[in-house]
């Protein structure tokens, strides 16, 4: 069973810079995947169903990409990344699992969230067995600084999905407060996938902390691409309903930018339809129109830009090689795929 990204090594061209990449680490991530599949094995034959329809259900696997590529552009000679991807890959699989069940998901990458397939409760438990498997593949590659870099970022992601909870339905929820809110459950993981192979490399403290910078940076602006087009694009963009962030009242960058310069009337909107959760028929295409109208989409995607760009930079610390230039024009596809 081939569950890796989709990118044709013989194809002429890749369309984006996503399928490059995949093209460049076609082998490792063949590795990786055959890994995924062990470990994803149980005898309780729900785990590996479950977990088999949403890792299948695609996704361009960046995360687990950019630990490979990391490690290659490095010129690391072992082995130790490959388990390190499969365990950021599981990282991100279970917190899936767990958001969707959170947030009450009716889809997720253009097929039924696994919750509304199975239920709730297997949800959060393939999920909790997802996150052990991680452990022991961080153990299995036998750095116990990687282990550390992974675990700190796992418990993190739990902490900024806590914070989103908690934020959730407040209109006086700060620009600064969304941002630590997206640092920490979308970029921490991303940070600690390009980290690790500096560490397991064995690099310098400098380069080690420029790979985290490349991750965090291109983990806010992909965050921050997805809020944008929760309210200014297509569910086939997203994996998921159009929305739904409306719908579950997170405060993310286009309305807290909305909010800092609503009327009168528009805050009152905002305070109904987030607040008080009483939405209508029609409100979520008011909400786009008070957007457009703050000019909130355009900023919240230069927002992206900047930190796409700032990832890019971190990069220039390394020599030049196929791969520093891969990572380099992803932190642009990040943005990119907007159009």
């Amino acid at each position: 069973m081939d569950i890796s990204v989709k990118a044709d090594k013989s194809a002429g061209q890749e369309t984006n810079a996503a399928e490059r990449l995949a093209s460049l680490a076609w082998d490792d991530m063949r590795e990786v995947d055959a890994l995924i599949l062990e470990r994803m094995g149980s005898p309780v034959p729900l785990i590996p169903k479950l977990a088999h329809y949403l890792v299948e259900a695609g996704g361009k696997r960046i995360r687990p990409l950019i630990t490979l590529a990391s490690a290659r552009m490095l010129g690391y000679e072992g082995d130790a990344q490959l388990k390190l991807a499969a365990a950021v890959e599981f990282i991100h699989t279970a917190t899936l699992l767990h958001d969707d069940v959170v947030d009450e998901s009716g889809l997720r990458r253009g097929k039924k969230a696994a919750n509304v397939v199975w239920g709730n409760a297997p949800s959060v438990l393939v999920g909790d067995f997802l996150f052990a498997r991680s452990f022991m593949l961080m153990v299995d590659a036998g750095s116990l600084s990687a282990l550390h870099s992974l675990s700190r970022a796992a418990s993190i992601i739990a902490e900024g999905e806590v914070r989103q909870l908690a934020a959730a339905g407040d209109i006086d929820v700060s620009v600064e407060s969304y941002r630590a809110i997206i640092e920490a459950k979308t970029a921490a993981l991303f940070a600690a996938a390009a980290e690790v192979s500096g560490i397991i490399a064995d690099r310098s403290e400098a380069e080690i902390a420029a790979l985290d910078t490349y991750g965090r940076e291109i983990g806010l602006a992909f965050q921050l691409v997805d809020d944008m087009l929760d309210y200014g694009g297509f569910d086939a963009d997203l994996g998921k309903n159009t929305g739904d962030d409306f719908r579950e009242s997170k405060v993310t960058l286009p309305v807290a930018l909305a909010l800092e310069n609503a009327t009168a009337d528009e805050r009152e909107f905002w305070e109904r339809v987030i607040a008080q959760k009483d939405q209508r028929e029609g409100d979520f295409e008011r909400a786009q129109e008070i957007i457009v109208t703050h000019g909130a989409l355009d900023a919240t995607l230069e927002a992206a830009r900047v930190h796409a760009t700032t990832a890019r930079e971190a990069l220039s610390i390394f020599p030049d090689n196929v791969w520093k230039q891969a990572l380099g024009d992803l932190a642009d596809f990040v943005v990119d795929r907007v159009y």
